[in-house]
């Protein structure tokens, strides 16, 4: 099929990264270690080079060809047919027989992918990479989401538990065929450890791997950290619950208040009932521990939980807030109808997160992309709706310091045994290790250093979200659309809406759990019961709006409800957009009414900088009073006839994203060393830099509404004593850097000579990536670029939906490839296309997506 090129408006962004909707990214710590080494394993790097290594004998390697093969436990025929990019659609005459082909046809392009993915969820990397994984092996066992998993499966029923069955069946079937042939992927022909069978639990622990990328939060350990520090009252004025700034929510009341639904004390304490590995400690609690201290352990059990997350492979956090949804009917949209675009912003790698596929079965329509590993499709649409996700804010991840003594938790008033489970973890090239995890009600002690800390997290209750998606899979309207979403508890996500008879709408669904008045869940709270959860907020009272008068929605993980929604749902510091996306997406929408398709992928691909829109009149305020050399007359001169675009060929570009960094630095810089803020406890959330949310907001409402604030003297009293003063301070030194750095007139200072992209292999061999290149996009523009000046995540699939009475057409495009082998053509084919902005057509449910062909016979 063709390609059909979208116009750019403004040209295309790129930004940090995070969010949304659901992404599952590889342990590239892992196969880091498969590729460079690590102890007596070897480096397999060489054997991993596309044109000589291993690749060129593995299995996936060759073109795929139309063919007839024998897939066990399939009821009747089913076919697979693949465009010429490799886009799949499965048709089969149930729903069992088109989950098991999909779990096949899956296993057949992404083995090696969700082998992985299971292996860092359950803590079985080190069993493939080695000693080097170890910390993420035991971690990941502590928090429990192969006992969560396990749960989960305990309970699930109806059309999950068969969906799970099947596919596992299929995936099985594959390794059935690969190990009868002989014809291993790569990376267990390399490493010699070979995928056991595949079960449901392996599936929902996938599920589990992604709620924790866009769910667990380390927020309270910071601010334990940030109070002990910078002191609670500076904290507090700098990391506020509210922001100072202005921000434009989706869901604008009016709010009702709402009594809470409730939840068993324990309900996420990953501890269930009856497991063969339970038991509970015995022995004499003795009397209760002293209390004095408290702050100061409580703050190094903070920094040292802070410390082993960090050993976690990249991605494995929630850390980064990008995403973005958007949804437009009625006049706002030509000819009428309603349109939908979604492009979640996840770690980018090759190969890609999603996998790209149409189902069809009696009652059973959907397309889109699918999640390696599970069966349905998580974003897309079928023949009535369209629907795609952004992450939201929501505070799901409390810590509770336990008083503990001996084998004995103090909470309501008694002392209680902790239940303990044990595992053995097989390790690569050294002994086994074995693990003893303590959990109390609140959940499992992450750490006993400094003071013993427990975890709460939403993600750890089990959940019927499989359950709800294939609902999604299947609603043909919103109320059964809202009705599927009343079972998803985690991760908390904005789900937009639209359908063919015109209507959108948007639910921010999921746990956000709530405690008593007078607590601080912002930290890490006492675990004696004063501070439990109470509840969650009730489903009819979470953010959500249908058919709202503008005729827009917007959701790009701002803050979706305004100050006068009745229930706490988290601070700045709680991983959501400062707002300045979704400010620009509604202004720029607005403006193009009537809107077609084709504004939808304009704005997906627009590099505008909307802080820079805002501040960048005051900062040329200050300059043009202020006196100059020569060289920074001629840098002063492109910021002003810039236009805000941070395109890979703009000089000004690269002036105004190092003098953000500069001012930043500038202000809030001594203010940290004086208070010696142990940053690299956690970097990405301590360290003073571009992208942190709550000091961005600050200095944006400092400049422009109070610009004599006492932040900007320092804590000497001696720094610049207003915000202009600090600019051209600030202005100077990045007129510096970029001549140390670039060198040559400042006209030559392009974005791309600093900025790049690349959608780096998790195998860590350079030969196997792509990029890096140069890009233009910052963390505040639509189509985002973070992870760095050689940015690695952005929008990891761009879609397009157009409904009408008559038809639902998508288009879409994610960077990558839909085989993970790198001598497959289908490995990285698609990036060139999602580069330059263009989309293919997502293939259509029951019809032959084009001439390459399976038929699957049981």
């Amino acid at each position: 099929m063709s390609t059909r090129e979208r116009p750019v408006t403004r040209t295309r962004r790129v930004r940090r990264v995070v969010n949304a909707v659901a992404a599952v990214v590889f342990s590239a710590a892992l196969l880091g270690v498969l590729g460079f080494g690590f102890g007596t394993i070897p480096a397999l790097g060489p054997a991993l080079d596309p044109a000589r290594g291993a690749w060129t004998s593995a299995s996936g390697g060759e073109p795929v060809s139309s063919r007839e093969l024998r897939v066990p436990g399939l009821a009747a025929p089913v076919t697979v047919s693949f465009t010429k990019q490799g886009l799949a659609s499965i048709s089969a005459r149930g729903d069992h027989d088109l989950f098991l082909a999909l779990g096949y046809v899956e296993a057949k392009f992404r083995l090696s992918e969700m082998d992985l993915e299971r292996r860092l969820g359950e803590g079985r990397l080190a069993q493939l990479g080695g000693p080097g994984d170890l910390a993420s092996d035991e971690l990941e066992l502590r928090l429990g989401l192969l006992r969560t998993a396990q749960a989960e499966w305990a309970q699930t029923s109806g059309l999950a538990r068969m969906a799970l069955l099947a596919y596992a069946q299929g995936v099985n079937d594959d390794i059935a065929q690969v190990r009868a042939d002989g014809d291993w992927p790569a990376v267990f022909t390399l490493t010699g450890a070979y995928p056991a069978p595949w079960t449901p639990v392996d599936s929902l622990v996938i599920q589990g791997v992604l709620t924790q990328e866009l769910d667990y939060t380390t927020g309270a350990l910071d601010y334990a950290v940030l109070e002990r520090t910078l002191g609670a009252a500076r904290t507090m004025d700098w990391f506020p619950i509210l922001a100072k700034n202005a921000q434009t929510p989706y869901d604008t009341g009016p709010y009702v208040k709402a009594p809470l639904t409730p939840i068993a004390p324990d309900a996420a304490s990953s501890a269930p009932a009856g497991s063969a590995v339970l038991t509970a400690k015995q022995g004499t609690p003795g009397v209760a521990p002293a209390r004095s201290g408290e702050s100061a352990s409580v703050a190094a059990a903070a920094a040292n939980l802070l410390a082993q997350l960090s050993q976690l492979p990249a991605g494995q956090l929630h850390s980064y807030p990008d995403s973005n949804a958007w949804a437009a009917n009625g006049p706002a949209v030509a000819g009428g109808g309603a349109l939908l675009g979604g492009d979640p912003h996840l770690p980018q790698t090759l190969p890609s997160v999603w996998y790209e596929v149409a189902l069809s079965a009696p009652g059973y329509e959907v397309a889109g992309v699918s999640v390696p590993g599970l069966p349905g499709v998580l974003l897309g649409h079928n023949a009535h709706i369209a629907w795609s996700l952004t992450d939201t804010q929501n505070s799901a991840t409390f810590y509770y310091a336990e008083r503990v003594r001996g084998d004995f938790y103090y909470w309501r008033g008694a002392w209680r045994p902790m239940t303990v489970v044990r595992y053995t973890i097989p390790v690569r090239g050294a002994a086994t290790v074995h693990l003893t995890v303590d959990i109390t009600v609140h959940g499992p002690i992450m750490t006993q250093v400094g003071q013993t800390m427990a975890v709460d997290w939403m993600g750890n209750v089990p959940s019927g979200d499989l359950a709800a998606l294939l609902a999604i899979n299947k609603a043909s309207s919103f109320a059964q659309f809202r009705a599927a979403l009343a079972g998803w508890r985690a991760p908390t996500q904005n789900f937009v809406y639209a359908d063919a008879a015109g209507n959108i709408g948007a639910i921010s669904a999921g746990y956000y759990p709530q405690v008593a008045p007078g607590c601080q869940p912002w930290l890490p709270m006492p675990g004696t019961g004063a501070c439990d959860i109470t509840g969650v907020i009730a489903f009819d009272a979470v953010p959500q709006v249908y058919d709202p008068p503008s005729h827009l929605i917007v959701t790009a993980n701002q803050r979706p409800v305004t100050a006068a929604y009745p229930y706490y749902i988290g601070t700045t510091a709680d991983f959501y957009d400062p707002g300045y996306r979704a400010a620009h997406a509604y202004g720029e929408l607005r403006a193009g009414e009537p809107l077609s398709t084709a504004s939808i992928a304009a704005l997906q691909n627009d590099l505008t900088d909307s802080l820079a829109e805002r501040v960048l009149p005051s900062v040329l305020a200050a300059l043009r009073s202020a006196s100059l050399t020569a060289t920074q007359r001629s840098a002063a001169a492109l910021l002003g006839s810039w236009n805000d675009v941070m395109d890979a060929n703009s000089a000004a570009a690269s002036l105004w994203w190092t003098f953000w960094g500069d001012y930043l630095s500038g202000v809030f810089e001594p203010w940290w060393k004086a208070a010696r803020v142990p940053v690299g406890k956690d970097p990405p959330d301590l360290a003073v830099g571009p992208g942190l949310a709550s000091l961005d907001e600050d200095l944006e409402a400092w400049t422009l509404g109070d610009p004599g604030n006492a932040a900007f003297a320092g804590p000497s009293g001696h720094g610049p004593a207003t915000a202009p003063a600090a600019m051209v301070a600030a202005f100077s030194r990045a007129v510096s850097h970029l001549s140390a750095q670039l060198g040559g007139a400042p006209s030559s200072w392009t974005w791309g000579r600093l900025h790049s992209r690349s959608f780096p292999s998790v195998t860590g061999a350079a030969g196997l990536g792509y990029g890096p290149r140069p890009a233009g996009g910052d963390p505040f523009t639509e189509d985002a670029a973070d992870g760095g000046l050689d940015a690695s995540t952005g929008p990891s699939w761009r879609m397009v939906v157009s409904l009408t009475s008559g038809a639902v057409s998508a288009e879409g495009v994610y960077p990558g490839g839909q085989s993970e082998n790198p001598a497959s053509p289908w490995y990285d084919n698609l990036v060139p296309l999602w580069w330059d902005g263009q989309y293919l057509p997502v293939p259509v449910p029951g019809a032959v997506a084009g001439p390459v062909g399976w038929r699957l016979d049981g």
